[in-house]
């Protein structure tokens, strides 16, 4: 897999992949158990990732109410990335916070995941780079919010 612009497939061979080395006991690289991670926090995918032939190429429309799983996926497995670089400062120490705050980690995460794409979204509106500062900014908001 490209490292930092995979394809469409490439992303879902990694899943598809992943899976099924993990259903076979067979081991995994650190990408990989932070990607199996994401795969249990998502049961409601494990119908898709145990049929890779029908699920290979089907598309999905945001616009008619669709989620991509692998979209999905793959923003909880690049935050985890963030998390566990601490990238950009301070969000480690955030996700701790919104851990405690919910006592669950699918619910934080799913936080930044909002967080980080209105970032995205921002970014590809105004044709700029991320805005770190205003990710953590959003971030913080997230903590300081009640349930």
């Amino acid at each position: 897999m490209a490292l930092f612009n995979p394809t469409r497939d490439e992303v879902r061979e990694f899943f598809f992949d992943t899976w099924a080395k993990s259903k076979a006991n067979q081991p995994l690289s650190d990408l990989e158990k932070l990607g199996l991670k994401v795969m249990h926090l998502h049961t409601e995918y494990h119908a898709i990732l145990n049929n890779p032939e029908h699920y290979k190429q089907v598309a999905y429309y945001p616009e008619l109410g669709e989620t991509n799983p692998f979209l999905h996926m793959s923003l909880h497995l690049s935050i985890l990335e963030q998390i566990s670089i601490n990238q950009p400062i301070g969000i480690a120490t955030i996700y701790a916070q919104l851990i405690q705050k919910y006592q669950n980690e699918h619910d934080a995460l799913h936080d930044v995941l909002d967080c980080l794409g209105e970032t995205i979204w921002l970014a590809h509106r105004n044709n700029t780079g991320l805005d770190s500062a205003h990710y953590l900014k959003l971030l913080q908001q997230k903590v300081g919010k009640s349930n």
